[in-house]
């Protein structure tokens, strides 16, 4: 039963030995401690109201970010298609320049088939011409006494003119 109900004089030194301790702690440990813990409180206080300032900051960050990435998109748009209206408008003149080449060309070559319809024609004449020349001359140096003789010579140079 001692270990139960501890002897009066145990009692009495163990009070006054917590009463020494108490106030040993008070007197020289109790005032370091609050400070430090004060110290402390005012530290992570300091910390907690840094990370909030640095949180909001990069918060702002984000938001200048998200502002730069649009700008960023929005000049990538502008300018993508401006190059495609570039290249509509090249491949427009292109096909503008080819179209008019192609014109021009035709427009030649129908001169050219022209010229040379024009050059067939007068040599065709100029080869009627003479062939009536010489059809005139062979009539009249040869003796026309009779006109079935004439209609001879006739049928035969239109003979010589079909076959040429």
């Amino acid at each position: 039963m001692e270990l139960i109900m501890p002897n009066t004089g145990t009692i009495f030194w163990m009070v006054i030995a917590f009463g020494v301790v108490l106030f040993l702690l008070k007197k020289f440990a109790w005032k370091p401690i609050l400070a430090a813990l004060k110290e402390r409180e005012e530290s992570i206080s300091t910390a907690l109201s840094s990370a909030e300032e640095a949180k909001k900051e990069v918060a702002g960050l984000k938001a200048d970010n998200e502002k730069v990435i649009a700008e960023a998109r929005r000049e990538k748009e502008a300018i993508l298609k401006e190059a495609k209206e570039l290249k509509d408008k090249i491949v427009a003149e292109a096909k503008d320049k080819a179209t008019e080449e192609v014109q021009k060309t035709i427009a030649q070559a129908r001169q050219q088939i022209q010229a040379e319809k024009t050059a067939a024609l007068s040599e065709i004449k100029k080869q009627i011409a003479e062939l009536s020349v010489s059809i005139a001359e062979k009539v009249i140096r040869k003796e026309l006494s009779n006109k079935t003789e004439q209609k001879k010579m006739v049928d035969g140079l239109i003979d010589d003119i079909k076959l040429n």
